[in-house]
Order: C-alpha cells, then sequence, then structure tokens
C-alpha cells in the first residue's frame, strides 16, 4: 500500500522545524518529547500525515 502524499512543501518545512523544537524539549525537559519529534520528523518525510486524511486535508499541491 502506497501513502497518498497530503503534506505540502510549507507544511513539510513546518514539521521539521517542530521537530527540531521537540529534539531540544527532549533533551532539556523530558524525553518524552523525543516522540513528537519522530512523528514529525516522519510525516515531514513521508509527506503524509494520518490525521489529515482521517479530515480530509490535503496540503501538497501536486495531485498523484
Amino acid at each position: 500500500m502506497k501513502l497518498k502524499k497530503n503534506v505540502g512543501k510549507l507544511d513539510q518545512i513546518i514539521r521539521y522545524v517542530l521537530a527540531l523544537g521537540f529534539a531540544v524539549l527532549g533533551i532539556f525537559v523530558s524525553p518524552f518529547f523525543f516522540i513528537g519529534s519522530a512523528v514529525m520528523i516522519f510525516t515531514a518525510y513521508f509527506k503524509f500525515c494520518g490525521l489529515y486524511r482521517l479530515f480530509g486535508i490535503n496540503t501538497c499541491k501536486i495531485e498523484e
């Protein structure tokens, strides 16, 4: 099964920045923030967000 892309370029950049922020919080506050960081990296890299699919949101401009 191939994941249909639903995350656009700007959204992808925001997710990478959030992942970096969560990683920093994981170092200084609580290691549980690394879970959020991993989720953000996964969704940005694969350009797929399960919640977006659930709610019918698509920020990706190019259709497959």
